[in-house]
C-alpha cells in the first residue's frame, strides 16, 4: 500500500518568519561579541585623553556610538518586521517585509565588518597608516551619526575627562589624625620620699 501523503507547502510567510528568526538570533550573537570591542574602544579613548589627544579620543567614542546605534536600529527594525510577518494580512505587506529583511541582511553584514579587534587597535597606533585610517573613520562617522548621537558622544567625552582628572590630580582632602583606640595610661604614683627629693632639687640655692 502506497500512500500519497501531501508534503506541507512552505509559504512565503513561512520563509519570512524563518529569515526573521535567523536575523534576530544573529543580532543577539553580535550584541554579545561586540561588547568586548565597545569596552576596548572606551579604554582607547581614555588612553588618548590621558595623553592629551582629545581629537583621537573622539574618533574612538564616535565609532563606539556608531556600532551601538547599528545594533539598536537593527533590533528595532526586526521587531517591526516581526509584527508584520505575524499579520494575518501578510499578503498585503509581503513586499515590505521582504524589502525589510533584505535591508536587515545588509546591516548585519555591516555590523559583522565592525567586529574586528585589529581595526580597533589601529585607533591607538601612531603609524602613518593608522593615522590615515583614523582620519577615514572620522570622516565616515561624521556623516553617519545623528545630532543626538553626537551629543551623546560629547557627554561621554566629558565623563571620561572627569574620570581622567580624578585619577591624575592629587587629592585635596585634609588628613585628620586618627582617633586613638586604646585607653590612655594612668600616671605612675610617686613615693613620698621621691617627691621630697624632687621638691628639694627645685629649690634654688642662694648665692
Amino acid at each position: 500500500m502506497g500512500g500519497n501523503q501531501s508534503v506541507p507547502k512552505i509559504t512565503a510567510q513561512d520563509r519570512a518568519i524563518l529569515d526573521l528568526k535567523l536575523q534576530r538570533d544573529k543580532v543577539k550573537q553580535y550584541q554579545k561579541n561586540l561588547q568586548a570591542i565597545l569596552d576596548r574602544e572606551e579604554a582607547i579613548a581614555k588612553q588618548h585623553l590621558e595623553a592629551g589627544h582629545k581629537d583621537r579620543a573622539l574618533v574612538a567614542l564616535r565609532r563606539r556610538k556608531y556600532q551601538q546605534g547599528l545594533l539598536l536600529k537593527t533590533d528595532g527594525q526586526l521587531e517591526n518586521l516581526q509584527q508584520l510577518v505575524s499579520s494575518i494580512e501578510f499578503s498585503l505587506v509581503e513586499v515590505s517585509v521582504l524589502h525589510g529583511l533584505k535591508q536587515g541582511n545588509e546591516v548585519l553584514k555591516e555590523i559583522h565588518k565592525e567586529m574586528n579587534l585589529e581595526s580597533v587597535e589601529k585607533l591607538l597606533e601612531e603609524t602613518a597608516e593608522a593615522r590615515e585610517y583614523q582620519r577615514e573613520i572620522d570622516e565616515m562617522l561624521a556623516n553617519n551619526l545623528s545630532l543626538d548621537e553626537e551629543d551623546a558622544v560629547q557627554a561621554e567625552l566629558r565623563e571620561l575627562q572627569a574620570a581622567v582628572r580624578a585619577e591624575t590630580e592629587p587629592s585635596n582632602d585634609v588628613q585628620l589624625p586618627s582617633v586613638p583606640t586604646s585607653e590612655p595610661l594612668a600616671a605612675k604614683p610617686v613615693a613620698p620620699e621621691e617627691q621630697v627629693e624632687r621638691d628639694s632639687a627645685r629649690v634654688a640655692i642662694p648665692a
